[in-house]
């Protein structure tokens, strides 16, 4: 696909993700839509004459030539939302951008890739909440992903760095410049194992309205938003509000209630927009993660635990059997009525020998 014509589209005055994302599924591709005659491009549905005056006028060429001298120049991939190595997670949002500017070296498909957020002004109840979840965390080998501000966000790309996981930095702004710039360090490291990502051209500056936007990127690129310190207003839950929109997960840890930084945190447990966690184990809970388990020969031999009853027994044995259950599948075998079915899954579950896992599904821990 030609990258010329990637960067193009996302230059075309009037044409936002959903047009584009319109275009492209009328026309087949980025190159199709540039060789659409203006009749072509007028039966496609919601696309008016001013739209179609802008792509057919070509003046935005000469911002995307520069722009792919430039990528090419400083070795930036340029992925379009077409394209397989895009975000597969953020292709899932309907405001996805059209064009990613992306320098660094990682898979921006994980298997566990969450986003770490919080306030500029962090304490060391802060930092030391991030530290100890990034290296609890590190044994499943998680993409860590923040926005390289001060505060939260770089200790928790510090701390992917020394666990030696990935870690993405989703930037306000144009791969030709850092901000803040103390974080120039940090950002080098970064491309060694991870990188720096963002949706904006070169030459364009952090100004503040770029942030929100930011906020959408780091929330669509993981399966679940972390905030650690935040106050009432800020950043940290306008990424919150906007995971929450994508319909994924957003967790925060809980703080005192005469604390500034925390009051964002507790706002955000009050009214159900986050789970509440204290630490990984809560989170690998929650999400029903897993930690690497050392391979075995065969089938692992597991004992019954002894303090069930006959019933507790059954069920248990069950799961055990088919390593995970759907509620379902469970009360067909048992042959039992649903309220005394969730009863026992509920003990069994609160003395951990179960887990539920989203969709209804059991397994043995």
């Amino acid at each position: 696909m030609n990258k010329l014509h990637q960067i193009a589209l996302s230059k075309i005055k009037g044409v936002g993700p959903k047009t584009a994302r319109s275009l492209l599924t009328h026309c087949g591709s980025v190159d199709a839509i540039f060789h659409a005659s203006k009749e072509e491009l007028l039966r496609i549905p919601n696309i008016g004459h001013v739209t179609v005056e802008s792509i057919l006028s070509k003046s935005y060429m000469s911002l995307a030539e520069e722009e792919l001298k430039f990528v090419e120049k400083h070795n930036i991939e340029v992925l379009s939302v077409t394209d397989d190595s895009y975000p597969k997670r953020l292709r899932q949002c309907a405001d996805a951008p059209l064009v990613l500017y992306f320098k660094g070296n990682t898979n921006l498909n994980p298997q566990y890739a969450v986003s770490i957020v919080g306030t500029r002004n962090a304490t060391s109840y802060g930092k030391g909440i991030c530290d100890d979840l990034v290296t609890e965390l590190a044994e499943l080998g998680v993409q860590v992903i923040s926005g390289l501000a001060y505060g939260i966000d770089v200790q928790a790309h510090r701390m992917a760095l020394k666990h030696n996981l990935s870690t993405i930095g989703v930037l306000g702004h144009g791969l030709d410049t850092i901000y803040p710039a103390p974080h120039r360090e940090v950002a080098s490291k970064m491309l060694e194992n991870g990188g720096l990502l963002t949706e904006f051209p070169s030459q364009t500056k952090p100004d503040r309205m770029n942030f929100p936007a930011r906020n959408r990127i780091i929330a669509g690129l993981s399966d679940v938003t972390i905030v650690i310190e935040a106050a009432k207003k800020g950043g940290a839950l306008i990424t919150a509000e906007i995971a929450n929109s994508y319909n994924r997960d957003v967790c925060a840890f809980p703080g005192a209630i005469d604390q500034e930084y925390s009051e964002g945190c507790n706002y955000l447990i009050k009214t159900h927009r986050a789970h509440l966690i204290r630490n990984a184990a809560d989170l690998l809970y929650l999400l029903g993660w897993e930690r690497s388990k050392p391979e075995t020969h065969g089938k692992q031999l597991r004992l019954l635990p002894p303090d069930l009853n006959t019933d507790e027994t059954s069920l248990y044995s069950f799961i055990l059997e088919k390593e995970t259950a759907h509620i379902d599948d469970i009360a067909r075998h048992l042959g039992w009525p649903l309220s005394k079915l969730a009863m026992i899954l509920l003990d069994l579950e609160i003395n951990e020998h179960i887990i539920s896992l989203p969709g209804k599904i059991y397994k043995n821990l």
